[in-house]
């Protein structure tokens, strides 16, 4: 097991550099430190000491890959791509365009984005799950048929009509919880109760529908028909055996999305005033802040790695098949 778990992290590595690599060649190539100046100072009547200031206070004079003029090793040191995007791989993201420090505000605002995302995924994993379960059970009756439909009609709705909604009717109308905002204090249910609910709910079609499609399919398997001639009870047949053989695709789905937990929900988190990291993301690329940008595309690809690793690793835990290969 530990050979596998290295093996992964070593083929990660190359996937890793190759994503790094791209973002620096779109950030710095594509749009170059000159285009970055003239967006942050307006296109119109930008001087050339105006972007050189710019990109001077901000590290962007330097040449991008290879530097001539410098000595020994800082020929590679002492350029755009070992500052801005290997330092990256110490977790070292630098500094916003406002002299913030990247890292410092990524851990600051994770737990808000946490404080939503982790309810979601495990609230919604529960409720999916189990009313999946329950159609499944009741299939080809009228229960199914219009859990199906709620399913197709909870799917066809945009997520910002549940925002909106919500907010209109639940904090507007019926002053349950307030419209949106943020505290650190204990209060802080108050502001986390609307979004959750939100994002709970605009999953449900989708996930529920998925379910069930596994659930039927694991229907048919052979196993399940040897079961039923054993003569054991239609729910144990489906809660122990289906349940537990559908594991697989739903580790699939479920452990790669944990790591990105941490990303947070860019428009739940605009919506709502919630300081975590979608909004801080959608802030960046509204103020073309690229310094936050490139920190967040690394940080998620590399998030994103991670869950592959532990999704593989999750189905050592429920597929015996897996552990001895």
């Amino acid at each position: 097991m530990l050979n596998y778990i290295i093996r992964r992290i070593l083929y990660a590595i190359p996937i890793l550099i190759g994503v790094n690599l791209v973002t620096f060649m779109l950030f710095f190539v594509v749009n170059t430190p000159d285009d970055m100046a003239r967006m942050q100072l307006g296109t119109k009547h930008v001087t050339d000491e105006a972007i050189f200031k710019w990109k001077q206070a901000r590290g962007y004079d330097k040449p991008l890959i290879y530097h001539d003029d410098a000595p020994g090793f800082q020929k590679f040191t002492d350029t755009i791509f070992f500052e801005k995007s290997l330092a990256m791989f110490a977790f070292d993201f630098g500094r916003a365009d406002d002299g913030r420090d990247i890292a410092l505000e990524i851990q600051s605002r994770m737990w808000p984005s946490l404080a939503i995302a982790l309810p979601v995924f495990l609230l919604g994993l529960l409720a999916y799950i189990t009313f999946a379960l329950l159609m499944t059970f009741f299939r080809a009756t009228y229960i199914d048929f219009w859990g199906v439909v709620l399913c197709i009609a909870l799917m066809s709705v945009s997520s910002l009509f549940y925002i909106i909604g919500g907010q209109f009717l639940i904090s507007k109308l019926w002053h349950w919880v307030p419209i949106s905002g943020y505290t650190n204090s204990i209060d802080a249910w108050r502001f986390l109760l609307l979004p959750i609910l939100v994002g709970v709910v605009s999953s449900a079609g989708a996930n529920s529908r998925w379910y069930r499609t596994i659930f039927l399919e694991e229907m048919s398997r052979e196993y399940v028909r040897t079961a039923r001639a054993k003569g054991l009870p239609e729910r144990i047949v489906l809660f122990r055996h289906v349940l537990k053989n559908a594991m697989i695709p739903i580790l699939t789905g479920a452990v790669v999305v944990i790591p990105l937990l941490f990303l947070g929900g860019l428009i739940t988190e605009s919506f709502f005033g919630i300081p975590g990291l979608g909004s801080y993301t959608i802030d960046a690329i509204q103020s073309q802040d690229f310094a936050v940008v490139r920190a967040m595309v690394f940080l998620g690809s590399l998030l994103y790695i991670i869950g592959l690793l532990l999704t593989d690793l999750s189905y050592t835990l429920v597929d015996p098949r897996v552990r001895l290969e």
